[in-house]
């Protein structure tokens, strides 16, 4: 297990801070992860990636010449936050636009893509590659809706290795997709990781069994399979990949052997010496093949492989020099780089004047965020229990850092005289960057959609609070795409918002709320007889039902607990 931490909230933090301090030459720490310590060449693309912390080398240990110019980093198997990806991407860049790189996970694409939209109404043209190689996780004519484990490491090696050769922000982004649609992995666990701080792994697979279709963020396999030989996993790993071999392909692959975190790199070697021997059985030859450990789930005992079918062009930049603090490859051409000699932080904006009655509502809007704080806390272990059952076992932490954020900052705004409106918007911004994933970036949108409902010039109604819910439902809907049946937190919040409808008399919120949150308990309840349609649990299919949405639970316990408070 992870034995080595101080704080496990600050875990991924330490982390940053320790690897920028041993590698300054590669990379310098600013807020939400690092960049280079040079400028990015003006006119220069910058290549932007990231995730969840507890991938090490991904990625921050992949940024330097020949790949990234800045890696977010959240917190551990949680996306970055948007404001996060939005620091690093604004110091990255410098006049040639940004490509934001990430596996294709619900938790990145809101975040990534809500500072996207931040980005480009700045006047910055912002490109996004969902690196989706896992060939368990969807169908072969959906390759680019699966999920992405091991193949980010040639999809950003290849678009790096493209921009450093002088590809500008449309061919770089086109090189990327190529390599992209070219790249397939799967993978096998024999156990599950360790949380820093948890008593116990996410997940564990029977003795004498392996999990067969492993995810980077402690999901468990698609199935269970009696542990074979080396020789055995190395070729049902290669025959799941070579049954997806594209026609007309060149019989040239680079190849990545990866291990998770606990596998022995002599293990690795053996698996390696078959998939050579298979694949040129197959008619293929590697490619600058690699065996280590180059996308890890932190303690995790498994291990991918990774095609990735080249024609000229992706092998060109595949073999390409790299100089990045975890892979290196060759020498770098020699290229005057100007160091930077300051960084873009974001500062911290003035309060804007409130009333009297602002600030009055804003204390009580405090309290409840007080309130969801002590409740995420009481119920952080049982909905991680939920959770780990399908899919990876964090929604209970980032529930409870998420509010724990939210209220730290709702109490520093209602110290600095903040209003309603301003103490949910910075409550909503801290809610998403201290949880980071799906639920982060739902609840932080959520709340900030909320805040547009309160003014700090006047107090508040009492439809004020029924109107502020049904906004941040909304923003839930509009921005995470789930309907009802996908079995997420929309099956609780949308029966709670028509619930809440038609109690809410115009003088009984409270009432009307909790009538509302018991229809939430009920739709949460009954999630239990879904088949998840939508993020993680989506790949495990049937090992979701009989288990009920843990983003469901916590809305539903949430609501509840705020009927009964105002009342």
């Amino acid at each position: 297990m992870t034995k080595l931490y101080n704080d496990p909230t600050q875990f991924a933090a330490q982390a940053v801070r320790g690897l920028a301090l041993s590698h300054p030459e590669h990379v310098a720490e600013v807020h939400g992860g690092v960049v280079r310590p040079t400028l990015t060449p003006k006119g220069q693309p910058a290549l932007v990636i990231g995730g969840g912390s507890g991938h090490y080398p991904a990625f921050a240990g992949w940024v330097g010449p020949g790949m990234g110019h800045g890696a977010p980093c959240g917190n551990v198997f949680a996306s970055p936050s948007a404001s996060q990806v939005y620091s690093v991407a604004r110091n990255a860049e410098n006049g040639g636009g940004v490509i934001l790189g990430f596996g294709n996970y619900a938790g990145d694409v809101l975040h990534f893509g809500l500072a996207a939209e931040k980005l480009r109404a700045e006047g910055v043209d912002v490109r996004i590659v969902k690196v989706s190689d896992d060939i368990v996780s969807n169908t072969p004519d959906q390759h680019r809706d699966r999920r992405g484990i091991a193949g980010d490491l040639p999809v950003f090696k290849i678009a790096g290795a493209a921009i450093e050769a002088g590809a500008d922000l449309d061919e770089a982004e086109r090189i990327a997709w190529k390599a992209n649609d070219a790249t397939r992995s799967f993978g096998v666990a024999f156990d599950g990781c360790t949380l820093p701080g948890a008593d116990d792994a996410l997940f564990h697979v029977p003795a004498g069994q392996m999990g067969v279709g492993l995810g980077i963020h402690g999901e468990p396999g698609v199935r269970d399979e009696p542990v074979g030989t080396a020789d055995e996993i190395a070729t049902l790993l290669v025959e799941g990949l070579l049954a997806e071999r594209p026609e007309g392909s060149s019989g040239r692959a680079a190849v990545i052997l990866n291990g998770l975190g606990t596998v022995k790199y002599e293990e690795l070697f053996v698996v390696y010496a078959k998939v050579a021997e298979l694949l040129e059985a197959a008619g293929i030859t590697p490619v600058r093949p690699e065996v280590g450990e180059f996308i890890t789930s932190l303690d995790m005992a498994g291990l991918s492989l990774t095609l990735v079918f080249l024609d000229e062009e992706l092998e060109q930049h595949w073999l390409a020099p790299v100089d990045t603090p975890a892979y290196r490859r060759g020498a770098v051409a020699p290229v005057e780089r100007e160091p930077r000699e300051s960084y873009w932080t974001p500062g911290a904006d003035p309060v804007p004047a409130a009333s009297d009655a602002s600030r009055a509502t804003a204390a009580k809007v405090a309290d409840v965020l007080d309130l969801f704080q002590a409740v995420c806390a009481r119920e952080e272990a049982e909905l991680g229990r939920i959770d780990q059952i399908a899919g990876d076992g964090d929604h209970g932490q980032g529930m409870a850092y998420g509010s724990t954020g939210a209220a730290k900052a709702a109490r520093a705004a209602l110290d600095e005289g903040a209003g309603a409106r301003t103490l949910l918007v910075r409550a909503g911004e801290a809610w998403s960057e201290s949880a980071g994933g799906t639920s982060g970036a739902l609840w932080g949108a959520a709340l900030t959609a909320a805040a547009g409902v309160y003014s700090d010039d006047e107090g508040a109604a009492p439809r004020t609070a029924v109107d502020a819910l049904d906004a941040g439902i909304d923003a839930v809907l509009r921005l995470g795409g789930a309907q009802v049946g996908d079995k997420t937190m929309v099956d609780a919040a949308v029966p709670f918002r028509a619930t809440l409808e038609q109690a809410f008399t115009g003088e009984n919120p409270a009432a009307a709320i909790l009538e509302a949150a018991g229809a939430a308990r009920e739709a949460a309840a009954a999630t239990a007889e879904i088949t998840a349609r939508l993020g993680r649990s989506r790949v495990l299919g049937e090992r979701s039902l009989g288990t009920p949405d843990p983003g469901a639970i916590s809305f539903s316990i949430l609501m509840t607990e705020l009927g009964e408070h105002l009342s």
